[in-house]
């Protein structure tokens, strides 16, 4: 007969990062100043490709030529259209054995500027947008916003924007109904409660001095811009302008355990996966970190996963290296890395107590996403999880498994099934976000750095 204490040794644990690796605290702290420093200087997927390939050159990373051979241990990088990041360290096995492939995206909900974005209303002059991904809009007004992007002007020469990140500059936001006369949209449910035409940034109010002119406040707002930036209303039509929230990075908590920021989704798991295939050397299996566009919005487009970019530069490595890509790939493993739901007490009826996943518990698996049945999913295979599950455990990560909520409540994918499609063995993986998807977003700085020491692990796992 087995004793309690035996029984007792048989149930799965979930524990957190504090009580089981109290040692990695410190190096957490330290590692996610770096993270920090990353949201600052990566608010759209155009900053965190430049930030990220500042980062790689630095490393000595070189850009890679199609059809050059390229020796073991040999580190070279790709950027697509500006806003996706391909890198890669040769290993010492032939790649028909297989390649060990990281994969994060590093776009965010947010909202973009239209076309035709400026108009000017009873004195007030403001920007229309369009809700990128699944914001939920009533987060959005009375926070202070800024303005990233680019624009290509009618002469072909691109001018970059950033407006509000400065100390010395001006924030935009909007605006909302004050309580006091807000009684038909306090019957509207929360959904409804801003509409996606509300989302107008205020952005000026001041007319032009003319008083006989027409649309003074809008005149004025072309006149700056024009001013700055050389660009006049029609040089909209050729803009990439994203408003995001104005504020940085900061710790949360006395203990400051926590960080808060806009973009964690999918930024967290980007930067240490990143920073674990510059930190590689001489791996046995050839590592690839790709950093990724559009998963907000179905990964569509060419810079998204869905389309061939990434299997491009695959079939290329292979190539140059006279390697069969589809044998490399059917031997090949990927890690897709994106942000889970972590169980937030104040909303416990959403979740699963048992298969949820917790802030500070370290780094999640989930062996399947998507909604309700399943649907648009890979369903990672019971070898690729024994796989993960013991090389994690040999590294000394604290892990946790589970899923986003409860079943009938919705769900949400991630890139794995792209991956999956191309006969590669795929498993997702994240940090565990509090508020994803809002302006704001919470994670356990324990939990990144054990992505970290996940990607790390895969990074320079021979077996």
């Amino acid at each position: 007969m087995q004793t309690t204490e035996q029984l007792k040794a048989l149930l799965y644990k979930n524990e957190t990062v504090a009580d089981t690796a109290p040692e990695a605290l410190a190096a957490a702290q330290e590692f996610c100043e770096g993270y920090k420093t990353f949201l600052d200087n990566a608010k759209t997927e155009r900053e965190a490709t430049a930030y990220s390939e500042k980062l790689l050159l630095d490393a000595g990373y070189r850009a890679f030529v199609p059809g050059q051979k390229l020796e073991p241990g040999a580190k070279v990088y790709a950027i697509n259209r500006h806003k996706c990041v391909l890198a890669a360290t040769i290993g010492t096995k032939p790649l028909e054995q297989g390649f060990h492939l990281n994969i994060a995206h590093i776009d965010s909900p947010r909202l973009d500027l239209r076309p035709v974005p400026v108009f000017e209303k009873e004195g007030l002059g403001y920007l229309r947008t369009h809700y990128y991904g699944g914001v939920r809009k009533y987060q959005w007004p009375t926070i202070p916003l800024a303005l990233h992007g680019v624009i290509c002007r009618a002469d072909g020469s691109k001018v970059e924007v950033c407006i509000g990140e400065n100390e010395n500059d001006p924030v935009f936001c909007i605006t909302d109904l004050l309580p006091h006369l807000s009684a038909k949209q306090n019957e509207k449910k929360l959904s409804e409660g801003i509409a996606a035409e509300d989302l107008n940034v205020l952005i000026a109010s001041q007319p032009i001095a003319d008083k006989e002119a027409e649309k003074r406040v809008k005149l004025n707002i072309l006149g700056m811009l024009h001013e700055a930036y050389g660009i006049t209303e029609r040089d909209f039509t050729r803009a990439e302008i994203e408003v995001v929230p104005a504020f940085k990075a900061r710790d949360i908590g006395l203990d400051r355990a926590m960080i808060g920021a806009y973009g964690h989704d999918d930024r967290v798991d980007a930067y240490p996966a990143l920073m674990a295939e510059i930190g590689v050397q001489a791996p046995a299996y050839t590592t690839v970190c790709v950093l990724t566009d559009k998963e907000e919005t179905g990964s569509d487009g060419v810079t998204g996963l869905n389309s061939m970019y990434t299997f491009h530069f695959l079939q290329q490595l292979c190539a140059a290296q006279g390697a069969d890509y589809i044998t490399a790939c059917k031997a090949a493993k990927c890690l897709s890395a994106d942000v889970t739901a972590a169980y937030d007490p104040t909303f416990a009826d959403a979740f699963e107590p048992d298969n949820a996943t917790y802030a500070g518990r370290g780094v999640a698996i989930y062996k399947y996403t998507g909604s309700r049945g399943k649907s648009g999913t890979n369903d990672a295979p019971a070898e690729l999880v024994s796989y993960l599950t013991s090389l994690m455990d040999r590294s000394g990560v604290v892990w946790q498994i589970g899923e986003m909520g409860k079943l009938d409540l919705g769900g949400g994918g991630t890139v794995a099934k792209y991956v999956a499609n191309q006969d590669i063995d795929t498993i997702d993986i994240g940090v565990p976000v509090l508020s994803m998807h809002a302006p704001f977003e919470v994670v356990s700085k324990a939990d990144v750095y054990m992505a970290y020491r996940t990607f790390k692990a895969f990074c320079e796992d021979a077996d």
